[in-house]
C-alpha cells in the first residue's frame, strides 16, 4: 500500500478544522475558530459571535461591533459594550455545557488568545495552545507562558 504524501499531520489537521470552524463566526469585526482536542479526539469547537438566541452580530446584534465597523468607535474603545463571545470562551463553555473535562487538552486556534481568554484557558486545565495568527497584543501569550502552558505559533 502506498503512503498518502498529502496526509496532514495531526497539528495541521486540527488547525485546518479551526479554519473551517472560523467560517461559522457571526462577528462583524473579526472571525476566529477554535478546536479543543484531547487524546487526538475533538471535544469541542467554538467561534466568536453573539450569544445563542441573540441577533447575530453581522445582522446588527452587537451595537459595539456595529459602531466600531462604521467608525463611530475607535479600535479598543468601549470593549465593555461588546456582547460577542470569543471563540475560546465559546469552546470552553460548550465543554462545560456537555460535561466534558478540558484538563490536559490542547487548544488549536486561528488567533492567539487575548488576556481574558488566556485566564479561562489556564483555569480550564488546557496544557497547550497552538495558533496561526497573532493577537493585537501579547498579553494573553505572556500570561499563558507564566502559567507554564506550551504555546506554539504555527507557520
Amino acid at each position: 500500500m502506498l503512503a498518502n504524501k498529502n496526509r496532514p499531520s495531526w497539528r495541521e489537521y486540527f488547525l485546518k478544522l479551526a479554519e473551517i470552524v472560523k467560517g461559522r463566526s457571526n462577528c462583524l469585526r473579526m472571525s476566529v475558530g477554535v478546536v479543543i482536542v484531547k487524546d487526538k479526539h475533538i471535544i469541542s469547537t467554538g467561534y466568536n459571535g453573539t450569544p445563542a438566541g441573540i441577533t447575530n452580530c453581522i445582522d446588527g446584534g452587537c451595537k459595539r461591533c456595529k459602531q466600531r465597523h462604521s467608525g463611530e468607535l475607535k479600535e479598543n474603545e468601549r470593549k465593555d459594550l461588546c456582547i460577542c463571545i470569543h471563540a475560546e470562551q465559546n469552546a470552553l463553555l460548550q465543554t462545560a455545557y456537555h460535561g466534558i473535562s478540558t484538563k490536559g487538552a490542547i487548544m488549536y486556534s486561528t488567533t492567539a488568545p487575548c488576556l481574558q481568554c488566556a485566564k479561562h484557558i489556564i483555569n480550564a486545565g488546557i496544557t497547550e495552545v497552538i495558533f496561526t495568527d497573532n493577537h493585537q497584543d501579547r498579553l494573553g501569550i505572556d500570561l499563558l507562558q507564566k502559567a507554564g502552558i506550551d504555546i506554539e505559533k504555527a507557520r
